[in-house]
């Protein structure tokens, strides 16, 4: 499988994967090649090869209608990334870490925000204890 981090550095497939989950938000079921293209104003070929990259990555998902393809966003293989990137965002910034805003979500109570806030740094931190401690056992 493709490194993804090698697959998300480019600002094209970043691009179409911003579309994707943008569209999804918007309660869509699948974006079509050309619809990809008239909103990024790149040319099809353009986005036909990224696609490939990004399927090859199991980054975004198929369904075939007919000569059309639909594409969606498959966010797990993000996973990957988030898992990497948290613990240093917890170990530079502790309880300061800048918030991150997910486009479409609606927002929570501030009550319910900053629990849930608190309980995901809690729990990012833990996993990166377990893992760090796990690694110097040699698990």
């Amino acid at each position: 499988m493709t490194d993804i981090f090698d697959v998300i550095a480019d600002g094209t497939r970043r691009d179409i994967l911003q579309l994707l989950l943008r569209r999804t938000t918007e309660g869509e079921t699948g974006t079509s090649v050309s619809q990809i293209v008239a909103d990024l104003g790149i040319s099809q070929p353009t986005v036909s090869k990224h696609l490939k990259v990004l399927r090859d990555a199991e980054l975004v998902s198929v369904r075939e209608d007919g000569q059309r393809r639909f594409y969606s966003l498959a966010v797990e293989p993000l996973e990957v990334v988030d898992d990497w990137l948290v613990p240093f965002l917890v170990d530079a910034f502790g309880d300061g870490a800048p918030d991150i805003d997910y486009p479409g979500g609606a927002p929570l109570p501030d009550g319910a925000a900053h629990a849930a806030e608190v309980v995901g740094r809690a729990a990012a931190s833990a996993k990166h204890v377990v893992t760090s401690a796990l690694k110097r056992l040699g698990a």
